[in-house]
């Protein structure tokens, strides 16, 4: 029995409790909630429904929960049903209904749900300026974000991943003056772009176009095509994968921002101050309106913005997320300004603000890139580590925190080293479902058999991944996903050690063995899944 069968079976019987003792109905919440808890002495899950209902029903907790107690025990999946404390109530699975875990983890789809059904979900990320190499935290959202995404989908969204290409504005005119500095040999201009990659694109540059030089547009084209095509590369190889790449430079040449200017100045959306258009976003919780049309008739780069995300809307979506790095805190107000002056919901936009990633080894942090000279680039990190090594380590922490990566602990091969832990375990058990089919033993048997203490622990966890992905997808938290392999990789390591799963030399087969090899695979299946939500591989050997 999943936790979410455990939960509807809990909420039905206080509904039947309810109604047969006359009481408020409507007091049951939407959602009950069943847990493990810590102390595993304590029962399989726990549940304080009680505690949740009894002041409106006007029944003291404990007296509620003797009731519920009462009637889970009546229930052939309930094997023990205790009151605890104040009201909770310890749950005790009967051996039949753990089986119906194992069950449901050797069938496609486990941990998949429906919830998110009919939603379409615009995921923008990554989005770095075409002026140099994808960045740490560039990386960090690259594999982040292509996480959302799988977990999103796997809960049943429509998912576009989109990147934005900011190929307009002062930044590319940097570049292309370096790029120009770089093909004359010339020092790097003032603020201006460094590294090696700027004289090899500068190379490239006048070996498409010989007579570049003489024209700085065909330079700004060529140049942005080749950055942008090593970026689309380097992201290809990382396994991130994009539905749409979009230009911010087609907004401004296609008339879509003087457009929507101009429809916003009709609604009143805009005003006019100092020579300047403002956007009213304090409207909308901004700390202060923002400058949409600046003193000198350019638009400001927020201009860009609001006709992407009309662009956006127009395409249908039904929530817009953006993964934007740490130096991006005071955009989440004014895109819901935004949204709500073009006629959108502005809880349709979400916005995910991502923390720094600095790399250490040897204990002292890594701080010069060999290729881009002044930062770290994704291709570093993935040439220090690999590609699973390296989205692994940038997932499993939550994006709220800073994060240091130990490139040393990284390289290891040992349990150290959490997703070599991880796919290890994967390995493992692939290694005894081929040794068995060496043997001639296949998978079967009666679940009832499985009444190890560590049988049973590897089976709640098993039980625990459906709800681990959903909590994932809704709190856009994908390392919720990995810290559950972690847990569930231990949790293997320990059936393992203390429950035999193949004969010894001339030992019989027996139907424990083959029920045991069922848990093992469904095991096995478990992790190639949320190891596939992390887009990290799950090898057979290693």
């Amino acid at each position: 029995m999943t936790p979410e069968a455990l939960a509807d079976l809990v909420g039905t019987a206080v509904a039947q409790l309810l109604a047969d003792r006359g009481l408020d109905a409507t007091a049951l919440p939407e959602q009950v909630t069943v847990e493990r808890p810590r102390n595993p002495e304590h029962g399989d899950y726990a549940t304080n429904i009680a505690l949740q209902l009894a002041k409106k029903v006007g029944v003291a907790p404990r007296e509620f929960a003797t009731w519920l107690a009462e009637a889970l025990r009546s229930h052939e999946a309930i094997a023990k049903a205790d009151v605890a404390g104040p009201g909770f109530i310890n749950l005790t699975i009967a051996t039949e209904a753990q089986g119906a875990i194992v069950e449901d983890a050797l069938k496609d789809g486990y941990g998949t749900g429906s919830e998110l059904q009919g939603q379409k979900i615009n995921l923008e990320f990554v989005s770095a300026n075409p002026t140099g190499p994808i960045h740490l935290g560039g990386a960090r959202w690259a594999a982040v974000g292509d996480a959302i995404g799988r977990v999103l989908q796997a809960r049943g969204a429509e998912i576009t991943r989109e990147y934005y290409i900011n190929d307009a504005g002062a930044q590319i005119d940097r570049f292309v003056s370096s790029l120009i500095a770089a093909a004359k040999g010339e020092p790097v201009p003032e603020d201006g772009y460094a590294g090696t990659y700027v004289g090899e694109i500068a190379a490239e540059v006048l070996r498409r176009e010989p007579g570049a030089l003489g024209d700085p547009a065909t330079v700004r084209r060529v140049g942005l095509e080749l950055m942008i095509d090593e970026i689309k590369r380097s992201l290809d190889d990382f396994g991130t994968h994009f539905d749409v790449f979009f230009s911010e430079l087609t907004l401004h040449q296609s008339g879509a921002v003087a457009d929507t200017v101009a429809k916003l100045k009709a609604n009143g959306s805009l005003y006019e101050k100092d020579d300047a258009w403002w956007l009213r976003s304090t409207d909308y919780g901004d700390d202060k309106d923002r400058v949409v049309i600046k003193g000198d008739g350019n638009p400001a780069y927020i201009a860009g913005d609001i006709a992407y995300l009309a662009d956006k809307q127009s395409r249908g979506f039904d929530r817009f997320i953006y993964m934007l790095g740490a130096d991006h805190h005071g955009y989440t107000a004014r895109l819901k300004a935004a949204a709500a002056v073009l006629g959108g919901d502005p809880d349709s936009v979400e916005v995910l603000i991502g923390q720094l990633v600095n790399l250490v080894s040897g204990g002292q942090p890594v701080r010069m890139s060999k290729r881009a000279g002044t930062v770290i680039t994704m291709e570093d990190l993935v040439d220090a580590v690999g590609v699973d090594a390296a989205r692994y380590a940038m997932i499993r922490s939550s994006v709220d925190s800073s994060l240091d990566i130990d490139l040393d602990l990284l390289r290891k091969h040992s349990n150290d080293n959490p997703v070599y832990y991880v796919q290890y375990a994967h390995a493992r058990t692939s290694s005894i479902l081929r040794n068995a089919a060496d043997l001639g033993i296949t998978p079967g048997g009666d679940f009832a058999l499985l009444t190890h203490e560590r049988e049973g622990d590897l089976i709640r966890t098993i039980g625990e991944f459906p709800r681990v992905v959903a909590t994932a997808a809704e709190l856009r938290e994908p390392h919720r996903v990995a810290r559950y392999l972690e847990e569930l990789a231990g949790t293997y390591h320990r059936f393992q050690q203390d429950c035999r799963v193949l004969p010894r030399g001339d030992e019989e087969t027996t139907p424990l063995h083959q029920v045991r090899l069922q848990l093992v695979n469904a095991t096995r299946r478990v992790f190639a899944a949320g190891l596939g939500l992390l887009g990290v591989t799950a090898p057979e050997r290693m």
